[in-house]
């Protein structure tokens, strides 16, 4: 197992994107409460400014799509709490439908955000940590990236997109002394996955995989499942014969995410298209 230098939370600057509101602000609050300097970055300014009162951190505006915009989030960080020791790529989106239902523009944008906003964090976060020898990033990518579920198809596509960038890089930084982990969390209760049925899936707490980011400074693992027994479920299922696979998915009735979306999950698709249709405008 490869020895990575020691990293100590107190007094360490972590940088969080999406950290104005769910996985990203438990986490957010884990890690002020071992007397981290943490940086919240949200696309929702408002939030991130309330989530940064509320643990004494520092807020910034940050579209993860946007490389410029990353890399001015982690300027204004640095300057405000010093050189990056951890960066937590915790920001993403969820739109659920049939594949050939779901619009370009949605569909380009969940790759945006889910991959590209992930690998803008890490080509502007290396090079530094790799200068000083020392640091850890953490993906927070998903079950979703072991186990295909219908009606999420490109949301699987981008985990399972995350999954290997991280495995790869992991391979490649470790002589350097930096660690890249990934958390791999079932479904969350938080807007995410509002409205959504993933049973037979748990829905699990923010502060659950929040737990796990923390932890995960610690242990260096390379992935991380919440709960632990998911991934061995995944891995499981990726050796099953088809057949029983199709068997027990269709017992369990996997298909909800196609199906008719609840008034809840339609505000947060609604919200999505919104955020979408600004893009394209702007």
């Amino acid at each position: 197992m490869t020895k990575y230098p020691e990293l100590d939370p107190d007094g360490a600057h972590v940088a969080i994107t999406g950290a104005g509101q769910g996985i990203g602000r438990a986490t957010a609050e884990r890690f002020a409460a071992l007397g981290a300097r943490v940086s919240i970055g949200d696309l929702d300014l408002e939030a991130a400014k309330r989530t940064a009162a509320d643990i004494g951190g520092t807020a910034h505006h940050l579209d993860v799509a946007d490389q410029a915009s990353f890399a001015a989030f982690l300027a204004e960080a640095e300057q405000a709490n010093g050189p990056l020791a951890v960066l937590v790529n915790n920001a993403g989106i969820m739109p659920n439908g049939g594949f050939l239902d779901l619009s370009d523009a949605l569909n380009r944008a969940t790759m945006e955000v889910n991959v590209f906003g992930v690998v803008h964090g890490m080509r502007l976060a290396l090079p530094g940590m790799l200068e000083r020898g020392r640091g850890h990033i953490v993906n927070v990518a998903s079950l979703a990236g072991k186990f295909p579920v219908p009606g999420l198809a490109i949301y699987n596509a981008s985990k399972f997109a995350v999954v290997g960038l991280t495995a790869a890089t992991r391979l490649e930084y470790a002589p350097h002394g930096v660690s890249v982990s990934a958390v791999l969390p079932s479904a969350v209760d938080t807007a995410l996955a509002s409205g959504l049925d993933m049973r037979p899936i748990p829905k699990v707490k923010p502060g659950r995989i929040a737990d796990a980011v923390v932890d995960s400074v610690r242990t260096r693992a390379a992935e991380i499942a919440v709960p632990g027994y998911v991934g061995a479920l995944a891995a499981l299922a990726a050796v099953t014969p088809e057949p029983a696979l199709n068997a027990f998915r269709r017992l369990v009735r996997d298909d909800r995410a196609l199906r008719p979306d609840s008034p809840e999950r339609d505000g947060y698709r609604a919200r999505l298209h919104q955020d979408t249709q600004r893009e394209e405008n702007a």
